[in-house]
């Protein structure tokens, strides 16, 4: 029977570390699995679990003390010190939760940075991959002139100007306000529904559950891999909605709205994992569940006013039903894109508010959010 072949194969992985003259550290325990071209695996666990030096060993900056790690068809565990460098710069995109950005290298510049160690520098598709990030305008500023977030997407850019085979993450929300984390997760959701392959180090349970699956690690071992779907993504997204909504309303949040026993499942398992918190029997957003929610209802509103004023659908329910399906695919570079395109509008077609995103400025109504808001009704 023939072997099925991944695009990732680590087996029996172990790394052993000399501690000062005393006794070996043992970073890595014979740690097996691998990972399809595609996939997004999270790898979580407690400090000190290995998840670090296991992410620095598949992303050629270091290698095992034992076992094998094969990407596509190289053994990367069999290469010299500089086959490694060349096999990264030619594979492999690496994002950390410090930016390790040029102080005094602009955007732009940073980002092509990255392609004058892989082959040669191209400004134009520098500055598409910061299109692609939302930072546009951003391209001359020095970091110093750019918030965290923004650094981080500066980042992101970097590390896929050169069209890396795989991604590997470390802690790239560390650093990031709950606002600006959600920006980056969208984008990273994005990024994979393109198919490309990411492998994740995370603590935070809210980026972990973005994965396909999650690969727990204690003590340098595997003790539990968990299998994600996207329709569990979305029943998340379903709740979050419907908590948004109440609000709008100005209803109280609280657990017996939700009468079907499977949301009430998802709301316990939604304040395990940092998107809700309950008091009582209120239920109400975290400042990451908030942020999330506002994302959804964005692209939802957004998707309606499209269908109706562009698309001249009238029929609410095949608006609704089209709407509910584009919540979930469209990234932020192309939500702002259709939000620009509309003219930043201020209410979708039924006069609910649109949350504003980077696009529209600081969001309050006027020049941007103005009477195009309107413009479907009027026609």
């Amino acid at each position: 029977m023939k072997r099925m072949v991944h695009f990732l194969e680590a087996e029996r992985v172990s790394k052993n570390y000399q501690a000062g003259g005393g006794a070996p550290v043992q970073a890595l325990d014979e740690v097996t699995f691998t990972a399809d071209s595609g996939e997004w695996i999270a790898i979580m666990g407690p400090s000190g679990s290995g998840k670090t030096t296991l992410l620095n060993i598949l992303g050629c900056l270091d290698q095992p003390s034992s076992g094998s790690v094969r990407i596509g068809s190289t053994d990367i565990s069999k290469l010299t010190r500089a086959e490694l460098v060349r096999f990264r710069a030619e594979t492999v995109g690496l994002i950390f939760q410090q930016y390790h950005l040029i102080p005094h290298l602009t955007a732009l510049e940073n980002v092509m940075l990255a392609q004058y160690f892989h082959s040669m520098t191209d400004e134009a598709e520098a500055r598409r991959m910061l299109e692609h990030v939302g930072l546009t305008a951003r391209a001359s500023h020095l970091p110093s002139e750019l918030s965290g977030g923004e650094q981080q997407r500066v980042a992101i850019a970097r590390a896929l100007v050169n069209d890396p085979k795989i991604i590997l993450a470390d802690e790239p929300t560390g650093n990031l306000d709950a606002s600006n984390e959600q920006i980056v997760l969208d984008l990273l959701s994005g990024l994979h529904a393109q198919g490309r392959t990411f492998l994740l180090v995370t603590h935070d349970e809210r980026a972990g559950r973005c994965a396909d699956r999650r690969i727990n690690l204690e003590h340098g071992r595997i003790v539990e891999t968990v299998v994600f779907t996207a329709e569990e993504n979305e029943d998340f997204d379903e709740v979050l909605e419907e908590l948004w909504m109440l609000r709008e309303s100005a209803m109280h949040h609280e657990c017996s709205h939700f009468t079907e026993m499977q949301k009430r499942r998802l709301v316990a398992t939604m304040s395990r994992i940092g998107l809700l918190k309950m008091a009582g029997s209120e239920v109400d957003f975290t400042q990451a569940g908030e942020s999330r929610a506002r994302s959804v209802i964005r692209r939802h509103r957004l998707a309606e006013r499209l269908f109706m004023d562009v698309l001249s659908i009238r029929d609410d329910a095949a608006v609704e039903s089209n709407a509910c399906t584009f919540e979930h695919i469209l990234s932020p570079e192309v939500t702002d894109r259709i939000c620009t395109f509309l003219g930043h509008p201020a209410t979708c077609p039924h006069g609910s508010p649109i949350p504003p995103g980077e696009c529209c400025g600081d969001g309050a109504p006027g020049e941007k959010r103005s009477s195009e808001s309107t413009r479907g009704r009027a026609n």
